[in-house]
């Protein structure tokens, strides 16, 4: 015989995971306050991608590439620095 592995508890399923339900929508990034050290572009791609879960799924894919493009172009910039 083998030795026991762990795996689902006796009756076939894994228990509930922590976290938000099912089809929970994300709520606004939180108040970071002013802080003279971040970036208007970087937090405009932000607030882009938390105002994108109020669109419908298909409204969301353009908004998170925008976001994306803003977010690479300006970690390129702060590279070239």
């Amino acid at each position: 015989t083998f030795p026991a592995r762990p795996g689902p508890p006796a009756g076939g399923s894994f228990p509930a995971r922590p976290g938000p339900p099912v089809g929970a929508r994300p709520g606004p990034p939180p108040d970071l306050g002013d802080d003279e050290t971040r970036h208007p572009a970087v937090d405009a791609a932000v607030r882009a991608i938390a105002n994108a879960a109020t669109l419908a799924p298909a409204d969301q894919i353009a908004q998170y590439e925008a976001a994306y493009e803003t977010l690479r172009e300006t970690l390129a910039t702060i590279d070239q620095t």
